[in-house]
């Protein structure tokens, strides 16, 4: 089983074509500029964003807080009042069962990418995933990653996987402990052992204030040298 934050039926800028994209919940990271902290953490069940819905979507059974997706109407109050960096708009899912997901759908994508949070934290739930999806139904499978996985210890993963897609946050060790909440040596490992498997299709540096872009871009434009995308988010 693996806790999954959304899907995302169709999108265009996860990848080559059409894909679906998978975001699982939770991330060992903790950036200062997260684009979705609401993946961060896990549910810790206060039952604070309870009291918050409009619609009664949200409930607590047995110290539990329970969301149920047909009554909400995606106010996103819940998210607002969690302070945990967390949501209770969340699914468990087995790998069969997100794999119907995704065969429902599967006439108009030209594969999956899963995200997250951080989705290698969930190394043997994608590589299930990815073997059947790849035999039953012929499409690729992407991941997007912060790279704090090492990759190079989890061949059966990148076996599997057509290509992915890197963060590189900062080249500079201490700015990236500074912004994330941990080193980058296997960030940078994953980078150039990607390069040499031929199986990296995009690394993407996020360009915000207070952060020393030109030198990270500069570094790792030097060791991509052209052989994959480098893609600069704003």
């Amino acid at each position: 089983m693996a806790l999954v934050n959304k899907i995302i039926p169709f999108s265009c800028i996860d990848g080559p074509g059409n894909r679906t994209a998978i975001f699982f919940q939770g991330c060992n990271l903790k950036c200062t500029y997260c684009h979705n902290p609401e993946t961060i953490n896990k549910c810790f069940n206060c039952g604070k964003c309870v009291l918050t819905c409009p619609v009664k979507a949200l409930s607590i059974k047995d110290n539990k807080v329970l969301w149920d997706d047909k009554k909400c109407v995606e106010c996103d109050n819940c998210i607002k009042a969690c302070n945990h960096l967390s949501t209770p708009k969340t699914k468990d899912y087995s790998v069969d069962d997100l794999f119907e997901e995704i065969k429902k759908i599967r006439p108009f994508i030209q594969g999956i990418t899963v995200s997250g949070g951080e989705c290698t934290l969930n190394t043997d739930f994608l590589v299930k995933l990815f073997t059947k999806v790849k035999e039953e139904l012929n499409i690729t499978c992407f991941v997007d990653t912060n790279g704090t996985t090492d990759l190079s210890e989890n061949e059966d993963l990148v076996n599997v996987t057509d290509k992915f897609m890197l963060d590189v946050k900062c080249i500079d060790n201490e700015e990236h402990l500074k912004i994330t909440g941990l080193n980058n040596h296997t960030v940078l490992k994953n980078l150039k052992y990607l390069l040499e498997k031929d199986k990296l299709y995009e690394v993407r540096t996020v360009v915000a204030p207070n952060l020393n872009n030109e030198h990270t871009i500069k570094e790792v434009a030097k060791i991509i040298d052209n052989k994959c995308k480098y893609k600069l988010n704003a």
